[in-house]
């Protein structure tokens, strides 16, 4: 016997819903009372047609603009205008796009500030819109001080200190910038929006309320963000989703190595790195930062070896230092500046389970790379075991040496991405002897830089024997 049962209804079938008759509010249920407009009675059922928004049924309208095909719609409004400073827009993929809305966050005092209020004189200097400078967090003469002493000082460079969205939108209408700098978004209050500003709903309206102008009248945006302790953008997690653009400014206030690093680029791609240098002028790209990262001796010296380390998409030659401490009871420091401390610890058990000659377990270690970059990527630790085991040996390494690989547990080296674009900058730099791991050479255009001696090493022991071999060359 089949059992009958009643279909449910269908979705382009109408619905009861109740709507009130007063002020047009829709509960999901019937009320006595409106909870809108507080009236008696005025709840009514009526039957809605369309989806359902939050107790509210969307309805159809008129789009602002046609859906058009995909070949008559151009593509120049949103070609990148450079900024005038080469690194931000090598990170942005060729510069700023009208409209887009960038987010920069950073740890305060890295130089958020100064860099922005560069790329404000260069773009009032090169191009034919003027640019805002929106400051919530200081007086216009406060930034004026710092204009004068960066030299960033335009007739087509406006500032304002504004911490109210409206009159910052004021001052879009009289201004009509091309490029708009808010520093920071946290410091912006939306009227009519809930909360204290600098909160989650305070931040998110005042994003969204910047985007919308941004794509409306075509003008570059970039907000400036707070970061929380653990280094992510302060604030809700949408903001990094309203925006076209998210860039992290990093850099040690012990050192004048900045860098800015794409996270989410729209427009272009999202993994490559800007380098900048802080000086007391003003803050400064730098094309070749490879030179930062390095020592240059009279004499070769025990523990020191050079490596090639990938940030984004660009290589940088790093040197990486280790000092062999005396002799202690108990449990020797192993102390790390720049590096992975667990990586260290694993090359360290590498060396002295598989070398006989380097005895380790009752030696301090001290490892660090130079310049104040940080690496932690596995391809150093062919460099980080070569500059152990000099300064355990005491031998100094060739000063023409570079070394590229992962190391095993097992004291094997491991082959790391991009083995031809580090090589091809080491060779540029004038190294001529480099080890790599197994593999080297096998794909297509894995042919040694010119005037380099590449070698392929399969151990850890058969590295430290080749590298023994090219400082005595």
């Amino acid at each position: 016997m089949t059992t009958s049962r009643t279909p449910s209804r269908a979705r382009s079938e109408p619905r009861p819903a109740y709507q009130c008759d007063a002020c047009g509010h829709q509960p999901p249920k019937w009320l006595g009372r409106c909870p809108e407009c507080n009236e008696w009675g005025s709840i009514i059922e009526s039957t809605l047609t369309g989806p359902v928004v939050s107790g509210r049924v969307v309805s159809s309208r008129m789009p602002s603009e046609p859906a058009r095909p995909i070949k008559t719609i151009s593509a120049a409004p949103a070609k990148a205008v450079p900024s005038g400073v080469t690194e931000l827009d090598r990170v942005l993929g060729g510069g700023l796009v009208p409209g887009a809305v960038v987010l920069l966050a950073g740890e305060p005092g890295v130089g958020k500030s100064t860099l922005l209020l560069d790329v404000a004189q260069q773009w009032a200097a090169g191009t034919s819109t003027p640019s805002l400078v929106v400051s919530g967090e200081e007086s216009v003469s406060q930034v004026r001080l710092r204009a004068e002493r960066l030299g960033a000082l335009h007739d087509n460079l406006y500032l304002a200190s504004e911490s109210d969205l409206g009159a910052v939108l004021g001052h879009l209408d009289a201004v009509k910038p091309g490029l708009l700098i808010i520093d920071s978004v946290q410091t912006i209050s939306a009227p009519g929006t809930e909360g204290v500003p600098g909160g989650v709903t305070q931040v998110r309206a005042v994003t969204a309320a910047l985007v919308s102008i941004a794509k409306e009248r075509g003008v570059a945006t970039v907000l400036v963000g707070h970061v929380t302790k653990d280094g992510s953008v302060a604030g809700p997690r949408v903001l990094e989703h309203l925006v076209d653009v998210v860039l992290h400014f990093e850099g040690d206030k012990h050192s004048s190595l900045r860098l800015v690093r794409g996270v989410k680029n729209r427009y272009g791609p999202a993994d490559e790195v800007g380098c900048f240098e802080m000086h007391e002028t003003g803050i400064v790209s730098l094309a070749d930062p490879s030179g930062l990262f390095l020592t240059r001796y009279n004499e070769p010296v025990p523990g020191t070896c050079v490596t090639v380390a990938m940030e984004g998409r660009r290589a940088m030659v790093t040197e990486v230092q280790a000092l062999i401490g005396a002799q202690v009871q108990g449990s020797p420091r192993r102390t790390v500046s720049g590096l992975d401390s667990a990586r260290l610890a694993m090359v360290l058990a590498v060396l002295q389970r598989r070398m006989e000659k380097i005895k380790l377990h009752d030696r301090e270690v001290f490892a660090a790379t130079v310049g104040g970059i940080r690496v932690t990527e596995p391809s150093a630790d062919l460099a980080m075991a070569l500059a152990v085991a000099s300064g355990a040996l005491n031998l100094a390494m060739a000063p023409h040496l570079v070394a590229i690989g992962e190391v095993g547990l097992t004291g094997e080296v491991r082959r790391v991405g991009a083995i031809g674009r580090r090589l091809a900058e080491a060779a540029r730099l004038g190294f001529r002897f480099a080890l790599v791991p197994p593999g080297y050479g096998t794909g297509e255009g894995d042919s040694p830089p010119k005037g380099m001696r590449v070698v392929e090493v399969g151990d850890l022991q058969t590295a430290v024997q080749w590298a023994a071999r090219a400082s005595a060359e």
